[in-house]
């Protein structure tokens, strides 16, 4: 009987065992709240009441991650639990408030915090989130604000995508002020540069005329050595009496001492007996104006041509060439590369009468309203006779084409021939009616004297002189530029 009793009892006890079981787990549902309470990761405990085995299974991860990530927030609230709820010592039993207590260290840094959002928002009780968002209101500001931020980033791709728009604009205003501001830049130095070869080309005569008045008295020997020297930089018996009749007359009359007054003084008047050969070429006149070439052979004419319509085109002229030397191997060819680099037309046959070829020329400029005409003819020397009637032929057949035509008839001499240009430009000038000169070869060993001599005995304008290869080399002349080159100054 005694162990019937027993047994009923045993049985009645272990009836009780697991009534008490639910009556522990269902205050540890809505006990776990208060004592987690500021952590929104605590609100998946109280759905899980209901089940009886399984919930603590998903539940316990859940909130082993909010207290961990949110451990800041439950360490202070975590001394209030007790008086909440009576069974708050058998919640302190499962092992997960030491964790997390062991975790903190760990996990106490701020930036974790912005994670609690991402676990409360992807439960799926949206009731337990109501109820947290108020207790956590005096803490969630930290939370908002980092959405706040984060969406900030995202606004700024948006500003990064605008910002590079900008420099692309500025890159090709860049772009086009480096088209605009440079084609003046290069004007002074290429006139520096010019001065220079051009003192260069002149470095000889200058080096002889200015090593007289170093430390030199003003008397005969001064004057005999400036004599000396001038005769030898080409500028002929004419030239030297005339300058220095007219240097020993200013000198008395302004009553000079020193010898670098005489220089100065001597420059002063080789400008002004250069001045009248300083002449511009007059443009427009005409359409087309017709410029006729001549020289003797090797004076650079086809190469004078070429750089010749280069410098009229920077003054907005249409030029079109004529290679009216039709002697010469290759000088149909060379004139037709010169007008392939400045992109000119030119007017050539295989062979024929250069007057022919110039005639063509003519009317086709006409037709095509070209704003200048040059026509290239063969090199001869002044004691050929029959070639210089050629010229004259050439000449008569350009005024039948155009009327008043050639308007300019230019001679190119070399300045390294010294007093033999001089007899060039008397016999083309007494053959042709000459208007104009372009002196080449001024860099290499020329003298210069040789425009003194012109300008003395046959003053015939010198349009252009030439001081190197390339095309910018042919420039106008300027008689201060020259005097300054010649006597260094």
């Amino acid at each position: 009987m005694f162990s019937f009793f027993k047994r009923f009892k045993g049985s009645k006890t272990s009836d009780a065992a697991p009534q008490e079981e639910p009556v522990v787990e269902a205050p540890e549902a809505p006990g776990a709240p208060p004592a987690v309470e500021p952590a929104p990761g605590s609100a998946p405990v109280a759905p899980v009441a209901p089940v009886p085995a399984t919930a603590p299974v998903p539940t316990n991860a859940p909130v082993q991650r909010a207290d961990t990530q949110t451990s800041t927030a439950a360490v202070q609230p975590s001394p209030a639990a007790p008086p909440a709820d009576p069974a708050s010592g058998r919640i302190a039993s499962p092992a997960t408030q030491p964790a997390s207590a062991a975790r903190t260290p760990d996990t106490a840094s701020p930036t974790p915090v912005d994670r609690p959002g991402v676990p409360v928002s992807a439960s799926p009780a949206p009731a337990s989130v109501a109820t947290a968002a108020p207790t956590a209101a005096p803490q969630s500001p930290q939370p908002v604000a980092a959405p706040a931020t984060a969406a900030a980033p995202v606004a700024a791709p948006s500003s990064a995508f605008v910002a590079p728009a900008a420099p692309a604009a500025e890159d090709e205003t860049a772009d086009e002020t480096v088209e605009i501001v440079p084609p003046p830049a290069p004007e002074p130095a290429a006139r520096k540069s010019w001065l220079t070869r051009l003192k260069t080309g002149l470095s000889k005569t200058s080096s002889s005329l200015t090593g007289i008045f170093v430390g030199a008295k003003i008397d005969e020997d001064l004057y005999e050595e400036l004599e000396t020297a001038l005769l030898m930089s080409d500028a002929g018996v004419d030239a030297t009496e005339f300058l220095l009749e007219a240097l020993r007359e200013k000198v008395r009359s302004e009553r000079l001492t020193d010898p670098q007054q005489v220089k100065t003084a001597l420059r002063a008047l080789l400008v002004d007996l250069l001045k009248p050969l300083e002449k511009s070429l007059m443009l427009g006149r005409a359409q087309p104006l017709v410029m006729m070439i001549a020289g003797v052979n090797g004076a650079g004419k086809t190469t004078s041509i070429g750089k010749l319509a280069k410098h009229l085109q920077r003054f907005d002229q249409s030029v079109l060439l004529a290679a009216g030397d039709t002697f010469r191997a290759a000088a149909r060819e060379q004139l037709a590369i010169w007008g392939e680099r400045n992109n000119v037309t030119v007017v050539a046959q295989e062979s024929g009468d250069p007057a022919a070829v110039i005639f063509d020329a003519v009317g086709a400029a006409r037709a095509r309203k070209i704003d200048v005409l040059m026509a290239d003819t063969a090199g001869r020397l002044p004691t050929q006779l029959h070639l210089m009637e050629e010229l004259r032929k050439v000449k008569r057949v350009i005024g039948k084409a155009q009327d008043g035509a050639p308007h300019e008839v230019l001679l190119v001499i070399d300045a390294n021939t010294g007093q033999n240009a001089l007899a060039q430009v008397k016999s083309f000038d007494d053959a042709l009616g000459l208007t104009g000169l372009i002196v080449t070869k001024l860099d290499g060993t020329a003298k210069g004297g040789i425009l003194a001599a012109i300008a003395r005995q046959r003053p015939v304008p010198v349009y252009f002189i030439g001081v190197g290869e390339k095309v910018e080399d042919l420039q106008p002349f300027s008689a201060e530029e020259f005097s300054d080159a010649l006597l260094d100054f």
